[in-house]
């Protein structure tokens, strides 16, 4: 998911988790001799909970994220780690599977006050704010934070762009970068140092969600440096940064100026949070089943130690299988022809036998064969196959039929995906074996998954100048709604040059339509009901092909402690909260 962000979950009993090797987990013990929590343990509850402080803990990943930077990241793994160093407005419980996905108050002390239907947003701070230097935190802040996050494109194009959508004049804004003027952007008031209020364009029935997002944690204007603030991020939460190497590490200490009274989530438990990068994958698994480090990317173990696990019991004990309202797809870019028709792409839809994308992505373990473009788990969500084969095996006969239709006898195209992701790699290899039956030759174009929103997959003009028709995604809710899954990845306005989600280009005025009048719907059911709406009219413009509702199988380190899968960052485990035990 790019994030992907954030999305629901559901907990999997463990009688139907695993293929083979189903003795009793609470038998097994692990290799300090204690007695293991069980396979699925913290998809229930807190594994290991425990307010010991002291030690180091350890994230790996094997690329680099898109961005440390608050304001310019849109990694569901990056949304739950920089709460560490970035306090936004609201923030998610920790809490497992579904408690996860319970807003609370972070930097403001209450939940926003609405009026004026819903366009008018207005919250409060807390007293005592310090960043990592003791300056005091204010209201101003909060505005500069989005307004560098959202109104200055150019610089900063990795985040969504919500505020820039919604907000009253966003449209003529240009940013702070820009606009030097002391006022900035006239919608986002600070009567005072503890409040700031929002004014929308339209109704906005979810803006709670929406200021979950990093967007929000303050950035004070006279630090920020642009796209180089990321080499001396400000903290606003219970960590700062000693060291950054980009690239390379990152190294996280104790902020001696945060103040427990002030935060009720955090428990700043270690002395020292290590991020090494660019790991090795295998290299991964083995640290993470040794308990020396925790998978920071959250995407689960690689297909060979899947294997070790599931016919091992002790190893098996300690992971943890989850959806994490995320779906596997592959865009199709209605710009580059002949996708542009709408017969050449359900050509596509019937070619792909999804069993076999499924089996390359390590099987059922890793997902259920998918038809729609919300999950199961996220409101809205309506079961419906508007291209169904026999066995999800594919139809070559139908999708020859439509590659007649568009006038076509075969095509030649790119398909992209993350070079680092082995499991996309090769289920992008099963889709072109899949094309390839009815005529369409598709070549495997990869890139790094850092880069692949700013430079190459998010850029329209990149595809279309590479001829990229084709190309592998995955993607969880901002938030766990209907309109939290669809809005970055559907609405026009989302469209954009550089860190585009939008990958299939998708300009519908009627979903456009759909979207605005949705979260401008105060009653929910109707509101779900309209997101269901658009769920169907996305499948028959056939602008995606939805390959698997994401499950992920996470390794999980027996030696560090309160680690709980949760639905707020897409069933990875909360990183808030997470200590080290004692040897």
């Amino acid at each position: 998911m790019r994030r992907s962000a954030l999305a629901a979950i559901a907990a999997i009993g463990t009688a139907s988790l695993f293929l083979a090797g189903c003795s009793k987990a609470d038998d097994n013990k692990n290799e300090n001799g204690t007695k293991s929590a069980g396979a699925n343990a913290a998809t229930k509850g807190v594994v290991n909970a425990s307010d010991k402080k002291g030690g180091t803990l350890t994230y790996e990943m094997s690329d680099v994220p898109d961005s440390f930077d608050p304001g310019n990241t849109y990694y569901a793994y990056m949304y739950n780690l920089s709460r560490l160093w970035a306090r936004p407005l609201m923030t998610f419980q920790p809490g497992a599977g579904e408690e996860g996905n319970t807003l609370v108050p972070d930097l403001a002390a209450s939940k926003g006050v609405p009026s004026d239907g819903g366009k008018t947003w207005t919250y409060k701070l807390r007293s005592g704010l310090k960043y990592e230097d003791g300056s005091p935190i204010t209201s101003k802040d909060v505005k500069y934070a989005v307004e560098r996050s959202n109104f200055a494109r150019d610089v900063l194009s990795l985040g969504p762009n919500y505020f820039q959508q919604f907000m009253a004049g966003g449209d003529k804004y240009k940013g702070p970068y820009k606009d030097k003027s002391a006022k900035g952007l006239s919608s986002i008031e600070t009567p005072d140092d503890t409040t700031v209020v929002f004014h929308l364009k339209q109704a906005f029935q979810e803006f709670d969600y929406l200021v979950a997002a990093p967007q929000t944690a303050p950035v004070p204007q006279a630090k920020d440096t642009g796209v180089d603030y990321v080499k001396h991020i400000v903290s606003s939460g219970s960590y700062k940064f000693q060291s950054y190497e980009d690239g390379k590490q990152a190294v996280l200490v104790r902020n001696e100026n945060w103040d427990a009274k002030t935060d009720p989530l955090r428990k700043q438990l270690p002395d020292k949070i290590v991020v090494k990068l660019k790991v090795n994958p295998e290299t991964i698994d083995q640290d993470v089943m040794a308990g020396k480090a925790i998978d920071l990317a959250g995407t689960g173990v690689q297909a060979a130690t899947q294997a070790q696990v599931l016919t091992d019991p002790a190893k098996k004990a300690n992971t943890d299988n989850t959806f994490g309202g995320r779906l596997v797809y592959m865009a199709i870019n209605t710009t580059v022809a002949p996708f542009d028709k709408l017969e050449c792409r359900k050509a596509v839809q019937y070619a792909v036998d999804k069993v076999s994308v499924q089996t390359a992505e390590g099987g059922p373990i890793r997902g259920d064969i998918a038809s729609t473009v919300l999950p199961p788990d996220i409101p809205g969500y309506a079961k419906s196959d508007v291209y169904a084969t026999k066995d999800s095996k594919g139809d070559v006969a139908k999708a020859k039929e439509q590659l007649k239709a568009c006038g076509k006898t075969s095509i030649s195209t790119n398909i992209s995906a993350r070079s680092d992701r082995p499991q996309e790699i090769d289920a992008a290899t099963a889709i072109i074996n899949s094309l390839k039956k009815v005529g369409i030759n598709a070549s495997l174009k990869q890139y790094p998954s850092g880069k692949y929103f700013t430079d190459y997959a998010g850029v329209p003009k990149f595809t279309k100048k590479q001829n990229i028709g084709l190309e592998m995604m995955q993607w969880g809710a901002d938030w766990p709604s209907g309109y939290g899954f669809l809005q970055q990845i559907l609405n026009g306005k989302a469209i954009s040059q550089s860190g585009n989600t939008n990958l299939s280009q998708y300009d519908s005025k009627d979903v456009n339509a759909l979207l605005a009048k949705a979260i401008g719907t105060q009653d929910n059911n109707e509101r779900n009901s309209l997101y269901t709406q658009i769920d169907k009219k996305t499948m028959d413009d056939a602008v995606l092909v939805p390959l698997t509702y994401f499950k992920v199988l996470l390794g999980r380190p027996t030696t560090y402690t309160n680690l709980v899968s949760t639905a707020a960052f897409s069933g990875q485990y909360d990183y808030l909260n997470i200590g080290v035990a004692s040897k």
